[in-house]
């Protein structure tokens, strides 16, 4: 008798659930509503007759550009084109390239006051001087560093593609982001005896050229004309990451080196990205060469040029990507270890290790 009693218990949800799945079957099939376009994706600005507005790839991003409105640097006859930019086909609004630069800029992100410790990094992305790949070597790097209450700045100077020179007119983009953003440390709340650039790759040779040129760029620049005259271009420290060809390359000649150069973190696979290895190790070298403080340099055993391609078709990532779970894949934690050590990740205004050892280094008379 329970047997029976339990099937009749059961027996209305059972009925229930076969009208349920009756219905399922005889109803029509309802279509799901279209995916809604993506929100806040950047575009470039519009050309006009005035020069060319560069905008900001990320939110929040306050751009000004290098130069002044006719100055001496600048193309009169392109200073009106627009930017274009190198959208990623899979996620939408992420900007992985930008070419047709010619109103150069510095786009600044500040990090909140309770956790700013007023270092900033002024970001140069690299691309073989043909683009400039914002995307893996610049905007990836403002959340990364935001954590550590850094500063960042990306950088988007001209390329070679577009008719300029890396030697001179790329890296004196790069050196007038320095004076710039030491210009407007107050405003930003930026430490001005903390400002250093990193470059990668391409970005990498301007990184290490403004980190031994700047004695010639001040001078050149400090005429009553110029509104940061007397604001010096000096990086107070430089990561030159899988660099491009340093001014101590062999088929160059070499520059003095100034006793306040900063220091340096570099890094770079090893017999995989032979030839940038071995940049790295000359500039390394000239540094050593002389006892420089505070030059510090990981050469990985397994690691390749972003770029590259893989046997699988695929090309090696570059920037913060793990790299296939190598080692070469933590080098910003490396980074981040050296820059602590220094004295960077210290409140605004503390002077930091940096310094006191490349002004006793600075006061030791040349060997």
């Amino acid at each position: 008798m329970k047997r029976i009693r339990i099937a009749f218990a059961f027996a209305p949800l059972l009925l229930t659930v076969l009208t349920a799945a009756a219905w399922a079957q005889d109803a029509p099939h309802t279509a799901l509503p279209p995916l809604p376009a993506p929100l806040g994706v950047p575009k470039p600005g519009q050309a006009t007759d005035a020069p060319y507005a560069p905008q900001p790839i990320l939110p929040g991003g306050v751009v000004v550009a290098l130069y002044p409105p006719g100055s001496p640097f600048l193309k009169m006859e392109r200073v009106r084109e627009a930017e274009q930019y190198n959208m990623s086909q899979t996620v939408p609004g992420r900007i992985n390239s930008i070419v047709n630069i010619h109103n150069p800029s510095i786009e600044v992100h500040t990090v909140d006051r309770g956790l700013n410790t007023g270092a900033v990094v002024i970001l140069a992305a690299g691309g073989g001087h043909n683009t400039l790949n914002v995307g893996s070597e610049a905007a990836d790097f403002v959340p990364f560093f935001y954590n550590y209450g850094v500063n960042t700045v990306i950088l988007r100077n001209r390329l070679r593609r577009d008719g300029y020179n890396p030697q001179t007119d790329e890296v004196n983009d790069a050196l007038q982001a320095i004076r710039l953003v030491r210009a407007y440390a107050k405003e930003w709340s930026i430490d001005p005896n903390k400002i250093g650039i990193m470059g990668f790759s391409a970005g990498a040779e301007l990184a290490a050229a403004a980190a031994v040129l700047f004695p010639d760029f001040d001078k050149t620049n400090s005429g009553p004309s110029d509104p940061l005259a007397g604001t010096t271009s000096r990086a107070d420290f430089a990561g030159i990451i899988y660099p491009g060809p340093s001014p101590f390359a062999r088929n160059r000649t070499a520059p003095p080196i100034p006793r306040n150069v900063p220091p340096a973190f570099l890094v770079c696979g090893g017999s995989g990205d032979r030839v940038h290895a071995v940049w790295a190790v000359e500039y390394f070298s000239a540094m050593l060469a002389i006892s420089v403080p505070n030059i510090e340099m990981h050469i990985y055993g397994a690691g390749r040029h972003p770029g590259d391609a893989l046997p699988d078709g695929s090309h090696m990532t570059g920037g913060l990507t793990d790299r296939n779970d190598t080692p070469f894949g933590t080098w910003q934690y490396r980074f981040i270890d050296w820059f602590r050590d220094l004295g960077y990740l210290q409140k605004p205004g503390v002077e930091t290790k940096a310094a006191r050892d490349t002004a006793s280094f600075a006061s030791q008379p040349a060997r």
